[in-house]
């Protein structure tokens, strides 16, 4: 097991995987992840600058990784992205979609403006019907079927005030998921997502120590969410480890969606 990465060395050995919107936070990490278990890496986002180093750090590590260029709000760069797969491996055997938008700062329903909304839809949840259609596509010719993991929220699991158009798209990649994993079992291509809770990217770190103490204190587990966490589930799911899972949304949360823990002491104690 690699401490930092989470995953198991040789679990993805000979697999071609794309990580979209793999440039930083969690896709970069499990872009990393994915190369330390054996897989080839596509990296696929806007920022080709920052590609170009996460690919520099993993082949530095002795992984295999490949950066290309896609808009998720641009069906044709989407095409044109896994039209470059399929040229340059013949196949895609499991796909991460992560990319996401910043979103506005929260505010109430009524406060926002409906081109808010459309840009919180356009990227979060348009952008990954529009990643799927054309992986499952791609992944239709395999023998072996394939794997796909969407990343969701928590937010797509329970309703998070002032987040409208956030938790609308992310309540949406909870359907897509499930709706994908039944129309494609049969031809051996599963589909799951992944909720993660607070996690310690960059945004959350830049939001300084209050912040992440207050999204900390609301974990059961009482810390953070690392990177590893998200990138060790995501690596499991495109795995043959999970060759009976799918149409699942995964939470790798703390146990924050379990409920809220009770600190009474011998709270139903008797005698």
């Amino acid at each position: 097991m690699n401490s930092q990465t989470g995953t198991v060395s040789g679990l993805m050995a000979g697999k071609v995987v794309l990580v979209v919107g793999a440039s930083r936070g969690m896709g970069a990490g499990i872009a990393a992840a994915m190369a330390q278990a054996g897989a080839q890496v596509v990296l696929a986002a806007r920022d080709q600058d920052a590609l170009a180093d996460r690919v520099g750090e993993i082949e530095a590590a002795g992984g295999q990784a490949l950066a290309l260029p896609v808009d998720v709000l641009d069906e044709g760069s989407v095409v044109g992205l896994l039209e470059e797969v399929a040229g340059r491996f013949g196949r895609l055997d499991a796909a991460v979609n992560n990319a996401a938008g910043g979103g506005r700062p929260p505010a109430p329903l009524a406060e926002w403006q409906s081109a808010e909304f459309d840009s919180a839809i356009a990227v979060d949840l348009r952008g990954v019907f529009l990643c799927l259609k054309y992986e499952l596509g791609l992944m239709l010719g395999n023998p072996d079927g394939g794997a796909i993991v969407n990343i969701s929220s928590t937010a797509g699991e329970q309703g998070v005030s002032g987040l409208s158009g956030y938790v609308a798209a992310k309540f949406g990649v909870g359907g897509l998921t499930r709706v994908a994993a039944l129309d494609y079992a049969a031809q051996g291509i599963r589909v799951n997502a992944i909720a993660p809770g607070p996690i310690l990217t960059d945004r959350l770190a830049a939001a300084g120590p209050r912040a992440q103490e207050m999204a900390a204190a609301a974990v059961p587990l009482g810390r953070l969410g690392q990177v590893q966490d998200i990138a060790g589930a995501a690596v499991w799911l495109c795995s043959e480890q999970s060759g009976f899972v799918t149409g699942t949304v995964l939470a790798v949360d703390g146990g924050r969606l379990a409920g809220v823990p009770s600190f009474a002491p011998n709270r139903g104690r008797s005698g």
